[in-house]
């Protein structure tokens, strides 16, 4: 099983953005503790970090054609402001699961909304980066049981 896993605006800045927020784990560090338990899990995991909100709609949209049999998702700030995220989602039909490393319903009120929830399989929120490992777990259980 392959996995794209996205991760959008800001998130390179993980482990000295806001600690009391987002924890001190650097991004580098998420998607390593990720990869290997995609490896555990007998899933190969291929992750981007964006800043560029073209540049996440193209990955998405090429998912499908390059193999990947699920996206896990953080599109970040892109989450509460982006059509063309969540259409791009859509139109793909892979399943997705948003994440987030903080409640963001706790957050201010612009973060409770979230335009590309609505396309996804599920959304986790508010683990830290257990969060991510969760969505791939959901994943890969969700495709065991579709065999």
């Amino acid at each position: 099983m392959k996995i794209l896993l996205l991760n959008g605006p800001n998130l390179q800045l993980l482990g000295t953005r806001e600690p009391e927020i987002y924890g001190s784990t650097t991004l580098d560090e998420i998607v390593r503790e990720t990869v290997e338990l995609g490896k555990t899990l007998g899933c190969e995991v291929t992750a981007y970090q964006s800043n560029i909100e073209g540049e996440l709609v193209s990955l998405i949209g090429s998912a499908r054609q390059n193999g990947f049999d699920g996206i896990i998702i953080n599109a970040a700030a892109y989450t509460h402001t982006s059509v063309a995220l969540r259409d791009a989602i859509s139109a793909v039909a892979l399943p997705a699961v948003e994440i987030h490393l903080s409640n963001t319903a706790s957050r201010d009120e612009f973060r409770h909304k979230s335009f590309i929830a609505p396309v996804c399989t599920g959304v986790i929120a508010g683990f830290g980066k257990d969060s991510y490992l969760l969505a791939l777990r959901a994943l890969a259980s969700r495709k065991a049981r579709s065999k």
